[in-house]
Formats: structure tokens, C-alpha cells, sequence
């Protein structure tokens, strides 16, 4: 399976392939985007079979990430990794159809938990 890995911190990006890998995740490919946009880019020209996204970022956030997705008819499976965690976003998040909504600081036991059943 291919994941693609999006958020504007280049040390959180390596944080997440870290614990997936100590989660059990080894036999996947992994990709990385800095941006929603550079993930839209991506996604267009290879979808994922699995994007685990920030929600706050600049240019293009998460949730427009998801949104244009949808727009564009590309059924990309999508949940947040991110420290927004309010029900607000929760709710706008499931309402988009995300997958997840993991709040940062996370283990790896709790990507193994919420991703297990993706990715099997």
C-alpha cells in the first residue's frame, strides 16, 4: 500500500514514518508531501491508498485537502494527524468523510489501534 504523509513540519513527517514503522507498518510504501497542495498535486497524478494529513497548514489546510479531493471525485482514503482535537473539528472532520482523527502527541500503539483495520 502506498501512504502519503502530509504536514508542514519535516521533523512531524519523520515522527509518523518513525511510529507507523514501530506500529508494524513496514511493508507499505510511504511518500511525503510539505503541503495540502503539493498532496493535491500528488494524489491527482498517483493516488494513495491511504493519506494521513495535518489539518493546520499553510496555502491549502487538511480539511480543504479533503474537500478538493471530493470535489474532484477521488475516493483517497484520508484521517488527520494533528493537535486539533476539539469536537468542532472532530465533527467537521467525520461530517468530510476522514477516516480518523488521531490528536498529536500519539504512540505508536495507538496508530497500530486506529490503522490496523485500514491497513490490515
Amino acid at each position: 500500500m502506498r501512504i502519503l504523509i502530509v504536514d508542514d513540519s519535516k521533523a512531524m513527517r519523520m515522527i509518523v514514518l518513525r511510529s507507523l514503522r514501530q506500529a508494524g507498518f513496514t511493508s507499505h510504501t510511504f511518500e511525503e508531501a510539505s503541503d495540502g497542495a503539493s498532496a493535491l498535486k500528488m494524489l491527482l497524478s498517483k493516488p494513495a491508498d491511504l493519506v494521513l494529513c495535518d489539518w493546520n497548514m499553510p496555502g491549502m489546510t487538511g480539511i480543504e485537502l479533503l474537500k478538493k479531493l471530493q470535489e474532484k471525485g477521488l475516493p483517497v482514503k484520508l484521517g488527520f494527524v494533528t493537535s486539533e482535537s476539539s469536537e468542532e473539528i472532530c465533527r467537521e472532520a467525520e461530517e468530510h468523510g476522514a477516516l480518523f482523527l488521531i490528536a498529536k502527541p500519539f504512540t505508536a500503539d495507538i496508530l497500530e489501534t486506529k490503522l490496523g483495520p485500514i491497513l490490515g
